[in-house]
């Protein structure tokens, strides 16, 4: 007995399948889901259908439009997809881990009609290779750490940021500048399940006031003169991953308020547009500023503060860290070898104990430029006294900026001009 073909319906056929399947018109409207669909997206097809299927936030096609190739989806820029992973939104707001394939659907005479898309559950395959993510990360905390510490201050400073780096809840690193902040959040990054999404570095304080907001959260085009594209912001580019914001304490007041509706609603708003946008970004916060007496002066919101300081870190400065001042000189002493090809072996006693006794107002960042300066001065062997720079000795402010180069006379004869 031959199965009669034209008894059989698309849409019977289509219901059998355990992929889930769409139909979108070439605006992107949604035609038909099948069962399976609804299954995996949790929404039923009379709340998507007549809809556009930006709903689903898909990440493929979120990319294209992020680097201005016109089109609003990847299918109809290409005319397919191909066994693509991409992580859609599910009806609940949670990521949805699927392949797609995709192909559009044209007519007789060659005209775009629509397009369909058929999508894969890769939930246990993305589980796995979670599971596998965090074996590595946990390996690597016992391996090595990337900040350099012995002083039971430091060690506890990375403890404590060890066992943060698996939370999602918001960090906020305070300390003098060239501490090492930027290289803890780093590090929080790094170590977090969140290691293989991007880690997006904002300095709150270079960035210009009146485009502060715009780079922090987008625009769209005309929002303001010489807004000509639309444009995502950092928040956006950060979306499954962690964001950076250096110098919050210089993030303008109204700014402040914006960020504060960040944290809550889990969504930003692109300048110019009203329509939310959700995202999914752990953020990290970093000041040498005494937050506290910045909202005692009404410069800084409170209930802003209390949304970043869940986990407060202090990083302690060098003047109180005596233990990790030979180790740095150490690491500090074989990176500048590796990288000016001097031989030049380690720090004299003498030296190191004008460095001891030394105040260190610039911390590490200070300490590196003071090995840099030496490294100019000595011919090779040991850095001595003689190859610091002089106001180590005097107690003066040492070299908080990169220092310049020694006098002429001060050079060995193979440097000087």
């Amino acid at each position: 007995m031959t199965l009669p073909l034209d008894k059989v319906t698309w849409k019977a056929v289509v219901e059998t399948m355990q992929e889930g399947l769409m139909l979108v018109d070439p605006g992107g409207t949604i035609v038909f889901v099948n069962q399976a669909f609804e299954r995996l997206f949790g929404y039923r097809a009379a709340e998507v259908v007549g809809r556009n299927c930006e709903i689903f936030q898909c990440d493929h096609c979120f990319g294209v439009r992020a680097r201005g190739e016109g089109k609003f989806c990847a299918l109809f820029k290409d005319g397919r997809v191909g066994d693509v992973e991409c992580v859609f939104r599910h009806k609940s707001g949670k990521p949805l881990h699927l392949l797609k394939n995709a192909r559009v659907i044209r007519d007789d005479g060659g005209r775009i009609v629509g397009g369909v898309e058929t999508l894969v559950d890769l939930s246990r395959v993305v589980a796995g290779e979670e599971m596998i993510r965090t074996l590595k990360r946990r390996l690597r905390k016992r391996e090595a750490r990337p900040m350099i510490a012995g002083d039971p201050a430091m060690l506890k400073v990375l403890d404590l940021a060890a066992s943060a780096a698996d939370s999602d809840a918001p960090v906020v690193i305070t300390g003098e500048s060239g501490t090492g902040k930027e290289l803890l959040a780093t590090m929080l990054h790094e170590e977090s399940p969140r290691a293989d999404g991007p880690f997006i570095k904002v300095n709150c304080a270079a960035l210009n006031e009146n485009l502060l907001e715009s780079e922090l959260f987008g625009h769209v085009k005309g929002a303001f003169t010489g807004a000509e594209h639309k444009r995502i912001g950092r928040f956006e580019a950060a979306h499954g991953g962690s964001i950076f914001l250096d110098e919050i304490g210089d993030l303008p007041l109204e700014t402040q308020t914006k960020l504060l509706r960040v944290l809550q609603e889990h969504e930003i708003e692109r300048v110019g547009d009203h329509r939310p946008i959700p995202i999914d970004v752990r953020v990290i916060t970093a000041t040498h500023k005494d937050l506290t007496a910045l909202i005692a002066a009404g410069e800084f919101r409170e209930d802003l503060y209390y949304r970043i300081n869940v986990i407060p870190i202090a990083i302690p400065p060098l003047r109180e860290r005596p233990a990790d001042l030979p180790l740095l000189v150490e690491a500090a002493v074989s990176a500048t070898a590796r990288k000016t090809g001097k031989e030049i072996r380690g720090v004299s006693a003498p030296a190191l104990e004008i460095l001891r006794a030394y105040s260190w107002p610039g911390n590490v960042r200070e300490l590196i430029n003071v090995i840099e300066y030496a490294f100019v001065v000595c011919r090779g062997g040991e850095i001595g006294p003689e190859h610091l720079p002089p106001t180590l000795g005097k107690g003066g402010p040492g070299a908080a900026a990169a220092p310049s180069r020694p006098p002429a006379a001060d050079l060995p004869p193979a440097e000087r001009p």
